[in-house]
């Protein structure tokens, strides 16, 4: 009775003038935080083959009813490109290795590793069972087993496993397949959804060294920043410079994302992507390849709690805050389960600097 009586009192002793003010600024919270529920711009940032163009197809198939026939089509192709590309690599590599396959599987490695191969679109009768004869060569699979050290995507090895699907004539890619095709991000990919009441424009650009001088035109007006890093990349070196590791690059490039005045207003989320594949990975492959003062051993949990600690003190800025999510990219449920979870962290966050 008596802390009513007070507030009651203290209420009463407020001036015509701050009665005013405190409305104003009820009213202009709860106008803001409608307009950050009306519209958020996101923006998809981080290296080469971090699975942002995943995130993107995985929420175009979610929010936005999934890709045409004819996109489908253009999937194809880009998946047998796959497959033909990364099966020569491996060739390749075998050279280079010294290892041997078996005889009757010269002429395929001849025809595979020839230039006149990547003219080919997709695959035919003959490439199928030529790669189909290579990929069960019991020495090819040793080749397979050290695939983190070349510049071979791990999508590969989901194509090969659904390879007789996959090399059917009447083949049409579904939306697995579609989420594990890899091409480079040139320019900017952009899409637009509505979803719980929010207008979300989102947009991708290419990770890639040569592709982040182009950032700089999609940085204003960003609400968060979506920043994907593979995390079971850490014993594999970039494409672009095979003398860098690819988590390292990627933690350099966080700490100048977090760094950047054009991010000062916004949100950062941490999207700690391939989950699936570092808990695989790290069964046989230990995290002190690529950081040196990790002593966790094996132990899944530990390793990423590690990287997970490395990213967040990547940050130096006192004031910003790091919203991590462990992620895979190629799972719906986890990613529409995420993007939840960031559509209330990017609101949030954007009232908490707004008052």
């Amino acid at each position: 009775m008596g802390v009513c009586e007070a507030k009651l009192h203290h209420h009463n002793e407020l001036t015509d003038e701050q009665r005013n003010r405190q409305k104003q600024i009820e009213f202009q919270i709860i106008k803001d935080r409608k307009k950050f529920e009306s519209e958020i711009k996101l923006l998809l940032l981080g290296t080469g083959e971090s699975g942002k163009s995943t995130f993107l197809k995985q929420l175009k198939i979610i929010h936005l009813k999934g890709f045409t026939k004819q996109e489908r089509k253009i999937y194809k192709e880009i998946i047998h490109s796959n497959i033909i590309t990364g099966t020569r690599t491996l060739l390749f590599a075998c050279d280079k290795w010294k290892i041997t396959l078996s005889d009757q599987n010269f002429a395929s490695i001849d025809d595979l590793t020839s230039i006149n191969v990547l003219s080919e679109k997709f695959l035919n009768p003959i490439l199928s069972t030529q790669i189909k004869s290579i990929w069960s060569d019991s020495a090819f699979k040793t080749a397979v087993s050290r695939f983190n050290e070349v510049q071979v995507q791990e999508s590969l090895l989901y194509f090969i496993d659904n390879f007789e699907r996959i090399s059917c004539e009447n083949y049409i890619p579904n939306d697995q397949d579609i989420l594990h095709a890899r091409s480079k991000t040139t320019g900017i990919v952009e899409i637009e959804f509505d979803y719980a009441e929010t207008h979300f424009r989102l947009v991708d650009v290419g990770g890639q060294r040569s592709e982040r001088r182009k950032w700089i035109h999609c940085l204003q007006d960003v609400s968060a920043v979506l920043f994907c890093t593979a995390i079971s990349e850490f014993d594999q070196n970039l494409a672009e410079d095979e003398n860098v590791n690819r988590m390292h690059e990627s933690l350099k490039l966080f700490a100048e994302i977090c760094d950047t005045r054009w991010f000062d207003l916004a949100a950062i989320i941490l999207f700690l992507n391939k989950k699936d594949l570092f808990e695989e990975k790290i069964k046989h492959s230990n995290l002190s390849i690529c950081f040196p003062d990790y002593n966790g051993g094996l132990n899944c949990e530990t390793a990423m709690n590690f990287i997970k600690d490395k990213f967040i003190s990547a940050n130096t800025n006192p004031e910003k805050v790091i919203y991590p999510h462990f992620t895979t990219a190629t799972d719906k449920e986890n990613v529409h389960l995420v993007f939840n979870d960031v559509r209330d962290s990017i609101i949030n966050y954007a009232l908490d600097i707004a008052f």
